[in-house]
Formats: structure tokens, sequence, C-alpha cells
């Protein structure tokens, strides 16, 4: 087969037999539709109540921002697949597809262990709690998060537009990511392996760490609390945090807790739809259903709308 540097791709999306795109449309349009509306709402809520302009929910909305554009980065074009029927994407396109959904995937990465530290200063730490996270440190983490996230994502991007692949190839996948895409050049991709799973597994190892060191020293802080209730008020802080935490890295690991070079299965395609699509939706429901501060503050924020209308 013919080998260009930039060729283009063909993505299969999901499932493969066209019969059944029809379904999967209309599964993943309304999954995308109420990502999108539980993301702006819990922003809108956030950002309209001064209540709510602390440094817990400062993350939070951070959270949600980027949970909006994750999801905006891969539904769109696989909608269009399912829709035209055609799944062709240049090579420019699927690196730019690449390099964004690196970067919002290393955000929620990077994002849910700043979380964490958060929920370790308010609890272990409740009356430095004000010194420790300041305005000023918060826009630090975050900012910082961001950098990381665009160098590593632009890292990837670059070593992949290096190599040449099979020309007309069709992706196992519906978007373009670094292991399908792998598989399909004609070069050689050590270095790429090696610098995609070093690069991965320090960010991975690092969140990981934080965030299990963290919720150590808070379930120590929880177990010296003499009251039931004291116990149970300072979990139900955490419950939202640990079952986002939960969902993320389990689908996650679930796709890529392997070499790059193993052939691409069907069930890691589907624990990439629950990443990619299903935990950016519902996070912002598991925030404010379990929330009464958030909750009120969106009756208040739909109360306002409903008014105006």
């Amino acid at each position: 087969m013919n080998c260009s540097q930039a060729p283009g791709f063909i993505l299969l999306g999901l499932p493969r037999e066209p019969e059944k795109w029809q379904h999967f449309f209309i599964i993943f349009l309304g999954l995308y539709l109420l990502g999108l509306l539980g993301n702006l709402l819990l922003l809108l809520a956030i950002g309209s109540d001064v209540h709510l302009h602390t440094p817990m929910y400062f993350f939070l909305s951070q959270l949600s921002l980027v949970d909006l554009c994750f999801i905006t980065t891969t539904a769109p074009k696989t909608l269009e697949t399912w829709w035209t029927g055609d799944g062709s994407i240049s090579f420019s396109g699927c690196l730019t597809q690449l390099y964004f959904f690196g970067v919002f995937a290393d955000m929620d990465n990077l994002l849910l262990a700043v979380m964490a530290i958060d929920r370790y200063a308010a609890i272990c730490h409740p009356l430095l709690y004000p010194l420790l996270m300041t305005p000023c440190r918060c826009e630090v983490l975050v900012s910082g998060s961001w950098g990381i996230a665009h160098c590593v994502s632009l890292m990837y991007t670059l070593l992949l537009s290096q190599l040449y692949f099979h020309t007309n190839q069709e992706i196992p996948h519906f978007f373009c990511d670094c292991r399908p895409l792998l598989l399909l050049s004609c070069s050689d991709t050590h270095l790429n392996e090696v610098l995609m799973m070093a690069l991965a597994g320090v960010l991975g190892v690092s969140a990981v760490l934080c965030i299990v060191s963290s919720y150590g020293c808070i379930f120590y802080a929880v177990a010296r609390v003499p009251s039931a209730q004291g116990k149970r008020k300072a979990l139900t802080t955490c419950s939202s945090h640990l079952s986002v935490v939960l969902l993320f890295y389990s689908t996650v690991f679930a796709t890529y807790l392997k070499p790059p070079s193993t052939s691409h299965s069907s069930g890691e395609v589907v624990a990439a739809v629950m990443y990619t699509l299903v935990t950016p939706t519902l996070n912002p429901f598991i925030y404010s259903l379990r929330n009464k501060d958030v909750k009120s503050s969106l009756r208040r924020v739909l109360n306002i709308e409903k008014s105006q209308d």
C-alpha cells in the first residue's frame, strides 16, 4: 500500500453496520445535547450566584467548561458521520481533533487531582483553608493545568505529524486517537509509543497518587471526628467528586492500560464512548443532584428565565 505524510482517513464509527447508525445517531445526539445543557446550566448557576464563588465551585466550573469542550471535540464529527454516511476526515482535521481531545482529556485528569487537593485542604485544615486556597493560588493551579495539558497534547500531535501513514485507511474508531493512528502508520512508531506511554504514565500516575493520598488523609481525618453527623457531613462534600473520579478513571484505564501497538478492540471503543461522552454528560448531574447550594442556584436561574418569558 502507498504511504503518505498527509493522508486522508475514514472513521468507521460505532457500530460498523450502516443500518444501525440511525439508532446510535439518536442516542449520541440525545447525550450530546444533554451534556451541553447540563454543563451550561451548571456554569450559569455558579457564575450567577455570589455564594458559589468559592475555590470548590471555581474548580467545578472549570471542570464543566472542560467537559463542555470535551464532548464538542468528538460528538459533532461522529454525528456527521452517521447522518451523511461519510466518515472521511483529512489528515489536518484528524490532528486538530487529536490535539484538542488530548488537551481536554488531560485537563479532566489534572482538574480531578486539583479538586482532590481542594477537598483535602477544606477537611484536614479547615481553619487554614482560606489562606491555603486563595483566589490567586486557585488561578495558578488551573492555569498550570491548562499549560501542561496544551504542552503534552502538542507534543503528541507534532510527533504524529512526522509519521507516514497508509493512504485511505479506515480508523476503527469514532474519532482520531493516538492508539488506532499508530497502528496505521508505515513508519517506525517506537519513539512515539515510548513517549506516549511515558507522558501518559507521568500525568496519570501523578494525578492518581495525588487523589489517593489526598483521600487517605481525608479518611484519616474523618475517622478522628467524634460525632457520626460530623463524619457524614465531611464525607458528603467528597461523594460527588469520588463518583466522578471512579467513573472517569475506570473507563480511561480500560481503554489505555496496555501498549499502544496492540490491536484495537470494540470493548475499548465502548469504554471510549463512556469517558468521552457519557462521563462528561453525567458530571454536572452528579454534582448538582447531591448539592443543595447548586440546586437552589439552579432553581433561581430557571425561575428568572421563566419570569422573563
